[in-house]
């Protein structure tokens, strides 16, 4: 496949394998906007950008993942979540309880060691605390996207580390456009996605109106 057409198969198989949860959904609409604020302010104070990004942007989209997703028989594409998690091109959940162990063990070696292993200087207050946290985290964030396009690029190819790097990148957008209807349909009582727009082989059909 051609880079565009693979970022369009990768947003496809992350929706209907991993998506089916409305509050899932709703809850990446509201990390789409948190992670685009994030965005904003990577330019102005990225250390501030880092923490909101990871703490409110990070934590409501994995928390649809690990609470709200289905983990039985997949039946509308015939997969069992198992099969799911074995070719899962980004992080599955066995990595994420990795790296957000990472990021959460961080704070605490932060203070046990202000110094962070001879990274910064001993923070004399709160502020320089945060500021020094930021910064680890923005890095944690920035490891974890160039390890597994790197390690993807070992195991699947470069174009698909590239795809992969440009899909989660652009995940906020995408989903923003993707999500906004799901808060609505949770409302009306609507828990899980129908799932109507997709076939039985697991190819997308058009969808009406």
């Amino acid at each position: 496949m051609k880079f565009r057409e693979e970022l369009k198969q990768q947003r496809w198989d992350d929706h209907r394998y991993y998506h089916h949860s409305r509050i899932n959904q709703s809850l990446h609409f509201l990390s789409s906007i948190s992670f685009m604020g994030a965005y904003a302010m990577l330019v102005t104070s990225p250390q501030i950008a880092a923490i909101f990004g990871w703490v409110v942007a990070m934590w409501s989209r994995q928390i649809g993942h690990f609470f709200f997703e289905p983990k039985d028989y997949d039946e509308i594409n015939h997969a069992s979540h198992e099969y799911k998690e074995k070719i899962k091109v980004g992080y599955n959940l066995r990595r994420k309880v990795v790296l957000m162990g990472l990021w959460a063990i961080s704070p605490i070696v932060l203070l046990l060691d202000p110094t962070f292993f001879g990274a910064f200087e001993r923070h004399e207050s709160f502020s320089d605390f945060v500021m020094n946290l930021g910064i680890i985290w923005l890095l944690l964030g920035v490891g974890g996207l160039l390890f597994r396009t790197l390690h993807l690029f070992f195991i699947s190819g470069v174009q698909t580390g590239l795809v992969w790097l440009t899909k989660i990148l652009t995940d906020p957008f995408h989903d923003f456009k993707t999500y906004y209807r799901s808060p609505i349909y949770l409302l009306k009582g609507e828990l899980m996605d129908p799932m109507a727009h997709i076939g039985g082989d697991g190819i997308q059909q058009p969808q009406k109106g």
